[in-house]
C-alpha cells in the first residue's frame, strides 16, 4: 500500500456479516470473512484490509451462501411469475452459472496478475487502467444507493403493517379472526383492490395519518439521526440477523406451502392455478438475479481468505450452487403452492399476506429490526467512498455529511412514496451495475491476463466479448417488460 497510515477512524465489519438484506449488495470492498480496519488514507484505496486468517473451505463457502442470499428471497416467487414456471426454474440456474464463472475470473485473475492483497479497484487499475477503475467505483456506487432505496421502501412497508396490527388488535379489530390459522390470509392486490380482506370504505383518522404514502416520511425521524456517525461500529454487532431472517423466511415458506398444498394448472387457462410455462416478461427476472448473484466486488476479499486456494474454483462453485438452490427451492415452493392466482404474487410476497396473519408479523418485525441496523452502515460504506473519492476525507465535514445523507434519503423516500415496488428497483439496478459489474469487467480481465501471458485465442476472445453482450440485452431489454 502507498503512503503512511493516519490515525484509525474507521470501524470493523465482523466475521460472516452479510450484507444482503434484499438485493445481496455484494458491494463494498470489505472482507466479510474475517474482522477488517478501515482507515483514512488520501493515497489509499477507501477500504484497506488486514491480512485475513485463513479458512477452511467449508467456511468459506458457508461465507459465500450467507453473502449471497439474503431476504432477497422476498422477491424469489415475484420472479418466477414474470419469467413462467418452466423460464422461472431455467433462468436461476442459466444466470447463476454465467455469475459463478464470473465471479471466478475475477479471483483466477487476482491470483495470477494482480496486485499482492489487492482487491477488485486495484486489479482493475493494474490490468485496465484508471478508467476502468472509475467505472468499478461508479457502478459499485449505484448498487449502494440501489440497496438503500430497497431497504427504505421494506422498512416503511414493514413498520406500516406493525403499527398497524398493533392498532387494530388493541382496538378489537381481530376479535372474530384466528389470527394463527395458516391458511386464509393471503391477499391478492390487483389494481389497488384488496380481495379476501376487509377494508374500510370510509377511511379512520388512524388510516389516513398511517399509510403506505406517509410512514416513509416518518421514517426520516427514526433513522436520520444514525446516519451522520464517524463510526459505525455499533451497527455491525447485529450481523447476525442476517443469518437469522434468511432461517426465518426458509421456514416461512416451507410452512406455508404445506399448508396450502399443491395449487398448479398448466393446462386450462381459466384455471385460477394457471402457470404459464414461460412468460414474455421474463427479462424482468434475469435483471433481479443479476443482482441476486451479485458479489463480485467481495469475492477476492472472501477466497483469499480460503486456507486452500487449489479448491477455490470448487468453492465458488459449490457456494453458487447453494445459492441457486435455495432460490430455487423458496421461489418455486411459493410458486407453485400459492392458493389464488399467480398473477397475485408480490415483489415482496409478505404483501400477498394480511396483517393479522402472525407468522408474516414476526417476519415484518424481525426484517424491520434487521434494516433498520444494516441501512445506517451501508449509507456510512456510501458516504465513505464518496466523500473520500471526491474530498479525500471519510468526513470533511459535518456539513458535507448532512447534505449527503439529505440527497440519499430524500431520494429513499421519494421512491417509497412515488415507486413502492422493490422488484422495480432491484432488476434495473442489477442490470445496470450487473452490465458492468457481472457481465463485462470479469471478461476484460480475463482477456487482458491472457494477453499479458500469451494465451489468448480466438475462441476465448469471442466467448468473453459475448457474455458483455448478453449484459447489454439483459440491461436494454428491462426498459420493454413490466412488473405485474
Amino acid at each position: 500500500m502507498e503512503a503512511e497510515r493516519p490515525p484509525r477512524t474507521g470501524f470493523k465489519i465482523p466475521k460472516f456479516f452479510s450484507f444482503n438484506m434484499i438485493v445481496n449488495p455484494a458491494i463494498s470492498e470489505v472482507d466479510v470473512s474475517e474482522e477488517i480496519e478501515v482507515t483514512e488514507s488520501k493515497q489509499s484505496p477507501p477500504i484497506i484490509a488486514s491480512e485475513p486468517r485463513k479458512q477452511s473451505s467449508l467456511v468459506t463457502i458457508f461465507v459465500l451462501w450467507n453473502t449471497m442470499v439474503g431476504t432477497s428471497l422476498l422477491a424469489m416467487p415475484w420472479g418466477v411469475e414474470r419469467a413462467g414456471l418452466i423460464m422461472g426454474v431455467i433462468l436461476p440456474i442459466v444466470m447463476g452459472a454465467l455469475c459463478c464463472y464470473t465471479a471466478y475470473c475475477n479471483v483466477a485473475t487476482q491470483a495470477a496478475y494482480g496486485p499482492a492483497g489487492g482487491e477488485i479497484s486495484e486489479l482493475t487499475r493494474h490490468m485496465l487502467g484508471p478508467r476502468f477503475e472509475f467505472l468499478s467505483k461508479l457502478f459499485s456506487y449505484i448498487v449502494l444507493l440501489g440497496a438503500l432505496i430497497v431497504y427504505w421502501i421494506l422498512m416503511s412497508n414493514f413498520l406500516y403493517f406493525t403499527v398497524d396490527y398493533i392498532y387494530t388488535a388493541t382496538t378489537g379489530g381481530f376479535k372474530d379472526i384466528d389470527t394463527f390459522e395458516l391458511t386464509g390470509s393471503e391477499i391478492c392486490l390487483v389494481d389497488q383492490v384488496k380481495s379476501n380482506i376487509t377494508a374500510d370504505l370510509q377511511p379512520s383518522v388512524f388510516k389516513r395519518v398511517w399509510n403506505l404514502g406517509t410512514v416513509p416520511i416518518y421514517l426520516i425521524v427514526l433513522l436520520a439521526p444514525l446516519l451522520s456517525f464517524k463510526s459505525a461500529t455499533f451497527f455491525t454487532k447485529f450481523n447476525s440477523l442476517g443469518t437469522m431472517s434468511l432461517v426465518y423466511l426458509m421456514v416461512f415458506v416451507v410452512v406455508k406451502a404445506l399448508s396450502w398444498g399443491f395449487n398448479l394448472d398448466l393446462t386450462n387457462p381459466s384455471s385460477v392455478h394457471y402457470s404459464e410455462l414461460v412468460q414474455p416478461s421474463f427479462f424482468a427476472t434475469s435483471g433481479t438475479l443479476a443482482m441476486s448473484y451479485y458479489m463480485h466486488n467481495i469475492i477476492i476479499t472472501v477466497m483469499r481468505s480460503n486456507k486452500n486456494q487449489r479448491n477455490n474454483a470448487r468453492d465458488v462453485a459449490v457456494g453458487y450452487g447453494l445459492g441457486t438452490g435455495t432460490y430455487l427451492i423458496v421461489g418455486s415452493l411459493f410458486y407453485i403452492s400459492f392458493p389464488l392466482a399467480k398473477t397475485c404474487i408480490e415483489d415482496n410476497m409478505l404483501n400477498n399476506f394480511a396483517s393479522w396473519d402472525v407468522l408474516t408479523l414476526v417476519a415484518r418485525m424481525f426484517l424491520f429490526f434487521q434494516l433498520t441496523t444494516v441501512y445506517p452502515l451501508i449509507n456510512y460504506m456510501l458516504r465513505y467512498q464518496v466523500m473520500t473519492a471526491f474530498f479525500s476525507s471519510p468526513y470533511p465535514s459535518l456539513l458535507h455529511v448532512l447534505i449527503f445523507n439529505l440527497i440519499v434519503v430524500v431520494s429513499c423516500v421519494l421512491f417509497a412514496v412515488f415507486l413502492p415496488r422493490i422488484g422495480t428497483v432491484i432488476r434495473f439496478t442489477g442490470a445496470i451495475s450487473g452490465c458492468f459489474h457481472v457481465f463485462t469487467l470479469p471478461c476484460l480481465l480475463k482477456l487482458a491476463g491472457q494477453k499479458q501471458s500469451g494465451e489468448l485465442s480466438i475462441a476465448s476472445l469471442i466467448i468473453h466479448l459475448a457474455i458483455p453482450v448478453l449484459g447489454f440485452v439483459n440491461l436494454v431489454a428491462q426498459f420493454f417488460v413490466s412488473d405485474s
